[in-house]
């Protein structure tokens, strides 16, 4: 190779050098080309992974209510925003939630959680039992919605 280049040929560019017509070396090029489809497939695997914690679901156990409950239910709002659906909440017996001091608080997954104010809803309750609509993310546990129901 080292005759070639002292006889007057051109020796190979490197990664970092261009060439008499400004083309850089192989490697960039090579590089430049898979860098885009690269970061496409990076943030399409991220959304992939993280889609799961908003899915809503539904376990069918409101599935013969009637029209207007169900309206009613997809209505419900908090200060935090809409609660959803009746089959995102989940039914909270008596003994799961309290009261003290103008705040609620729930036992969710053994342990007992405030409930934030703006997460309260405040019109009147169409079923009677108490619901909390719990959000589960990499931040922990939260409450979206909390309907207090009659505590009898």
């Amino acid at each position: 190779m080292r005759n070639w280049i002292d006889s007057g040929g051109d020796r190979p560019p490197l990664c970092n050098e261009t060439d008499d017509n400004g083309r850089q070396g192989p490697d960039r090029a090579r590089t430049r080309r898979f860098k885009a489809p690269v970061t496409i497939a990076s943030a399409m695997l991220l959304l992939a992974l993280a889609s799961h914690l908003g899915h809503a679901r539904d376990r069918g156990q409101y599935a013969n209510s009637s029209p207007e409950l169900r309206a009613w239910f997809e209505g419900l709002k908090s200060g935090k925003g809409p609660c959803c659906s009746d089959a995102d909440g989940t039914a909270v017996s008596d003994v799961d939630w309290e009261s003290g001091n103008g705040h609620y608080r729930v036992r969710l997954d053994g342990q007992w959680v405030d409930v934030p104010d703006e997460a309260v809803i405040t019109e009147p309750n169409r079923i009677g039992r108490t619901m909390v609509w719990p959000l589960r993310g990499y931040l922990g546990l939260t409450i979206r919605c909390f309907m207090p129901g009659s505590m009898t």
